[in-house]
């Protein structure tokens, strides 16, 4: 026996002669030495379990712990074995545990019976794009406030973040809005699994969540012409005419960018001048849209068999390439700093200068408010149809340049549902 040291390590790997031998400190019992052939070496401890088997447990190898650094490592695992642990056990089961990245994958077939198919593809997103590069190989028992933290902070910094993601036509960015929307995820995604037995405890339910950064950004009548303008002259070069029809169309209606891709032509009501959503973000509902976004929803081109308003052009769903075209509009029009989002907040923002009210642009952009759905359950709302086409009268205008056009009224009441079409 012999204290096992750093000089005491390195002598005896030096020797060829000593290969293939175990050494044992004498200062703690059970806590060895192992030399192999070639040098490599590494620290161990042998204890007995309750049951008394004899049991031998590989601390690590001298390339990565100090004698001291194994000795305290050894101490600690041969205390756990007098207590009727069973360190050696207990490894494996950790490795045969319940990884992050299995949770995730168990949370996935889950929560098709309960998500929307939009939030469903959205947790999706975080959990392959950021979860799993950054938690997935921690088991769920190791899984710490820390681990957590420390993903938010590695998101906001980018660590994530990808120039380009197969087959959606977008980039993976980083920041404080998505770190912070992804510690969400986890959190639903935890809880869920605490519910079923499968932790003890959400973890990520106490971490502090960056804010998310609100944007403010919309475009001004001016910059609205521009990007007619640049929409025509993309058009003339041959640029993709569906994204570009399907960006003017979330600029005429106010919808979100989910809504309008794949938006069905069975949803379009043209008599009664609104949009019957099946499923939205709040919901099955109804929405109206003004006379100059209706006529023009209703001249895009028809496919055969194809349900799509905005079909794709490689397969048989619908467009899904438009941040790529969008990128192209805003730097052929000299626009910067805005997102597709934007597109939504300046139907808002030129409600607003129309002298809408809060409640009404709520309703025109289907936020669910107390007495904004229900007044129209069955039937948009006639003051929400004259609003929309005042709307939608201006942005089209400012589109074809007429910025100081008068915005006609439409004044004619939407046809009963129930009339044919």
């Amino acid at each position: 026996m012999a204290r096992l040291t750093k000089r005491f390590v390195d002598s005896v790997r030096s020797d060829p002669l000593k290969a293939d031998t175990t050494y044992w400190d004498e200062t703690l019992r059970g806590f060895g030495l192992r030399v192999q052939a070639g040098g490599s070496a590494s620290y161990i401890i042998m204890y007995r379990t309750r049951e008394g088997r004899l049991r031998k447990l590989t601390i690590g190898t001298v390339s990565k712990l100090t004698p001291d650094e194994a000795r305290k490592e050894a101490r600690q695992k041969l205390a756990n074995a007098e207590r009727g642990g069973d360190p050696a056990a207990e490894r494996t089961a950790a490795r045969r545990a319940m990884t992050i990245s299995d949770l995730c994958d168990w949370y996935m077939k889950e929560a098709v019976a309960w998500l929307k198919p939009s939030t469903l593809e959205t947790d999706k997103g975080r959990i392959e794009c950021h979860i799993k590069p950054l938690l997935g190989k921690l088991t769920v028992l190791s899984l710490k406030t820390a681990d957590v933290v420390k993903m938010q902070a590695d998101i906001a910094a980018g660590v994530t973040a990808k120039g380009k993601r197969k087959g959606r036509g977008g980039n993976t960015r980083g920041g404080k809005g998505v770190a912070g929307r992804t510690v969400a995820t986890l959190s639903a995604i935890l809880q869920r699994a605490k519910r079923h037995g499968l932790v003890k405890e959400n973890v990520a339910r106490d971490v502090q969540k960056f804010p998310s950064q609100k944007r403010t950004r919309f475009l001004s009548l001016e910059e609205i012409k521009s990007l007619g303008e640049a929409m025509r002259e993309l058009e003339k070069i041959g640029d993709n005419k569906t994204g570009i029809a399907a960006i003017r169309a979330l600029l005429l209606t106010g919808c979100r960018r989910s809504e309008i891709l794949s938006l069905p032509w069975a949803w379009i009501d043209t008599r009664s001048r609104c949009i019957r959503f099946g499923d939205t973000k709040t919901g099955a509902q109804i929405r109206p849209i003004g006379k100059s976004a209706l006529e023009f929803l209703a001249a895009q081109p028809r496919h055969e068999k194809c349900p799509w308003v905005f079909p794709s052009d490689i397969s048989d769903g619908y467009f899904i390439g438009l941040p790529r075209v969008f990128y192209r509009l805003c730097k052929r029009a000299e626009l910067t700093d805005i997102t597709i989002h934007t597109l939504r907040h300046t139907f808002a923002s030129t409600a607003a200068g129309l002298g809408f009210s809060e409640l009404t642009i709520a309703g025109l952009l289907g936020h669910s408010l107390s007495g904004i759905t229900a007044r129209y359950a069955h039937m948009p709302d006639y003051a929400l149809l004259m609003a929309a086409d005042r709307v939608s009268e201006r942005i089209a205008n400012a589109l074809e340049g007429k910025i100081e056009g008068e915005v006609k009224q439409f004044p004619s009441k939407p046809v009963p549902q129930g009339s044919p079409t």
